[in-house]
């Protein structure tokens, strides 16, 4: 089983457009980097990845990913356990299969008892990179979109060290898809962790 990132980011690096809120989740121009999804039924590269994340046995996401969906109306997929890494638990009790976790540890372990022997993913970038500083992401998959968005929410812009990454697969869109819908679809192994003496065990970022 693995824990692993999933996902769409701009040419420049951008998972979400500027001005992003739970109003407008992925500000201004971010919609454009999912058109890919339109193919997510459909046989090819975008239906075969699409239907791997919708087969994961678990969902890890940050605290501002989660609001911004909506909460997923307390179910993201399948009524999967969801955990949510968060800096403060709310007063009043979660959706559906939805459990909260101020630990980054304590949330990874939550996924894996949750999924057993299926894999996690992960959601928010800020997830992400608490994920990674910890030591507990496995594998990152990024659904990269040929469009600059020039600005807006990073994907990787607060990392505590050097990571090594090995890619494990890649696919394309076929040559005869619309420009609008393109997007190459990489998985990366992690190969080797940030710094051990960086305390990642709080939650340090939950988007």
């Amino acid at each position: 089983m693995a824990l692993r990132l999933d996902m769409t980011v701009s040419l420049d690096g951008f998972v979400a457009g500027p001005d992003d809120s739970p109003h407008d989740p992925l500000g201004v121009g971010g919609f454009r980097l999912f058109d890919w999804l339109d193919r997510r039924l459909d046989p090819g590269p975008a239906g075969e990845v699409y239907a791997e994340a919708m087969a994961t046995r678990a969902v890890l996401s940050g605290r501002r990913t989660y609001e911004h969906a909506g909460r997923w109306g307390g179910d993201h997929h399948d009524g999967v356990p969801i955990v949510v890494l968060t800096h403060a638990v709310p007063d009043e009790p979660p959706p559906g299969s939805v459990v909260y976790a101020t630990d980054v540890r304590d949330a990874a372990a939550r996924a894996r008892a949750a999924a057993g022997d299926g894999d996690v993913v992960v959601m928010g970038a800020g997830a992400g990179q608490a994920l990674l500083a910890a030591g507990e992401l496995d594998e990152i998959e990024l659904h990269v979109v040929p469009v600059l968005l020039g600005q807006g929410r990073r994907l990787f812009g607060d990392l505590p060290g050097h990571v090594e990454l090995e890619l494990v697969r890649r696919l394309g869109s076929p040559p005869t898809e619309d420009l609008h819908r393109r997007a190459t679809h990489l998985r990366y192994r992690v190969r080797t962790r940030p710094d051990p003496a960086v305390d990642s065990g709080a939650a340090s970022a939950t988007s």
